[in-house]
């Protein structure tokens, strides 16, 4: 993980929504590459990665019960893929492939590499300055890679290889994983382990728009998301938490609608933009936008509203 903070939340905050913050903990990656990379891929993906090279595309990893393993980026090259996945999950992701690479022409690596990434408006002008092309899918640079990966409505580049510390001296500022959990909690993006995990259906995380092909064939999983998709329901959903007072409650506090439990809560932070504490969280579907709940853990308790994601599209600072 991260550094929690610098030493100035707020100003992190600010940088993200407003200017650039340079956010290292968040991603880890794995690189896929040999003759048979892309159609071994496909049997395996969620996303359809019939994509020209240079092609950035949001996929899931599921297990064959089609629940999520990975959440994941496909950065697309001729007989390579760069899978980029959530800090802590890439290990699962080689290990998952590794179980499935029988008699094809493949290599599958960890990236020993950090990944960081460039976060808010003034993003691309940062890399700009550093010589490199800010574009909207990915390329290599001469000693690793840049991906335009947006994070909501703000601009992210995700990258291995550059020198962070000459990024900060073109304007970036280190941000910690405060700040960037609050944006990320806006914006809506659940992360692996946080928010969602190895029980979570691919339609409860409300990824499956951006990051599952309905068109494409066979891939693991894919019976649960198909039957889903043409005549079922999931039990669950993820929403937005606003908090009605100042107090942060903590991750896997439970959630109630009278005294009845409705969800959990996952990712916490403080939200500058909205005023108050948000979360993302698993709730009953039943439990709709606008409802009051109360989230209730050892030793206190706190009221909040649920809303849609994303609780803020960044198109006013």
């Amino acid at each position: 993980m991260s550094e929690a903070s610098f030493g100035d939340v707020t100003g992190e905050y600010l940088a993200i929504r407003e200017a650039v913050g340079l956010v290292a903990g968040q991603h880890e990656a794995v690189r896929v590459h040999g003759p048979d990379a892309i159609s071994f891929l496909q049997g395996l993906l969620s996303q359809d990665l019939a994509a020209p090279p240079g092609s950035v595309v949001r996929s899931l990893l599921l297990s064959p019960q089609g629940k999520l393993r990975a959440l994941l980026w496909a950065l697309i090259g001729a007989e390579e893929l760069v899978l980029v996945t959530d800090a802590g999950a890439a290990e699962t992701v080689r290990a998952d492939l590794l179980r499935y690479r029988i008699r094809v022409d493949v290599e599958i690596e960890l990236e020993e590499r950090p990944v960081f990434e460039l976060l808010g408006p003034l993003s691309a002008g940062v890399l700009k300055a550093a010589g490199q092309t800010a574009g909207t899918g990915w390329h290599k640079t001469a000693d690793g890679w840049i991906a335009g990966a947006p994070l909501g409505g703000l601009d992210r580049f995700m990258f291995v290889g550059l020198d962070p510390a000459a990024l900060v001296d073109l304007g970036a500022l280190r941000c910690g994983y405060l700040a960037t959990t609050a944006v990320r909690i806006e914006a809506g993006e659940p992360k692996m382990g946080e928010d969602v995990d190895e029980s979570t259906i691919p339609q409860e995380s409300g990824l499956v728009p951006d990051s599952v092909s309905f068109t494409k064939g066979c891939y693991l999983g894919q019976e649960l998301v198909a039957r889903i998709d043409s005549r079922g329901h999931v039990n669950r959903h993820l929403r937005g938490l606003v908090v009605g007072e100042n107090v942060l409650p903590p991750s896997n506090a439970e959630i109630f609608a009278g005294d009845r439990a409705v969800g959990v809560v996952g990712s916490v932070a403080e939200s500058l933009t909205l005023r108050a504490p948000v979360a993302l969280a698993l709730v009953r579907r039943e439990i709709e936008p606008g409802d009051s709940i109360e989230i209730r853990w050892q030793g206190g308790s706190v009221h909040a509203t649920v809303q849609t994601l994303p609780l803020d599209d960044f198109t006013v600072l």
